[in-house]
């Protein structure tokens, strides 16, 4: 992994053999039009990542470590230790349903471009008239937009806050 050049290895969970056998259990087929395995679970893979600054503990490789996991410090449901050198499968499966998403409609993972001032507000107090443009909330992942409960549901697991969730769920606009 960062290696340059065509035969590059892509940083990604899991592996395509893996990938594969998740979308037969899935009853998933790939579309003729879509990339490589390996080019679809390195997007899933950096879609899965942008979870990373809600999870807890730490890239246990450092900050030259390609991908979020393995972590030290983790915990499932604030509890429960993940071992350091692990990877969870639900980060792994995470990934390959944001892999199978991209692949069944391109572009997904990035989520709709914003529309400047799509959201307007206004208010009038007396003759006083005020207007607000609000192109919604932050939101978890890569992209700008929630994309999918069932990644969010294993991935919520390992984060840890002191809301119980409702800030993860309020970051997703819900």
């Amino acid at each position: 992994m960062g290696s340059t050049g065509a035969d590059a290895v892509m940083a990604a969970y899991g592996d395509d053999a893996g990938f594969q056998a998740w979308l037969d259990e899935q009853g998933y087929v790939l579309p003729g039009t879509a990339p490589a395995l390996a080019v679809l679970r390195s997007r899933g893979s950096a879609y899965v990542d942008g979870y990373e600054a809600f999870w807890t503990g730490y890239r246990t490789g450092g900050v030259m470590q390609e991908l979020g996991w393995p972590r030290t410090g983790a915990r499932v449901n604030c509890v429960q230790a993940i071992p350091d050198d692990a990877i969870p499968p639900a980060v792994v499966n995470a990934s390959y349903r944001a892999a199978w998403l991209e692949s069944s409609a391109p572009g997904t993972l990035a989520g709709p471009a914003p529309t400047p001032g799509a959201r307007v507000k206004r208010q009038k107090v007396d003759v006083i008239e005020r207007e607000f443009f609000d192109d919604g909330k932050a939101e978890v992942g890569a992209g700008p937009a929630f994309i999918d409960s069932q990644i969010d549901g294993w991935l919520s697991a390992f984060i840890c806050d002191d809301t119980k969730g409702a800030a993860f769920l309020w970051t997703l606009g819900s």
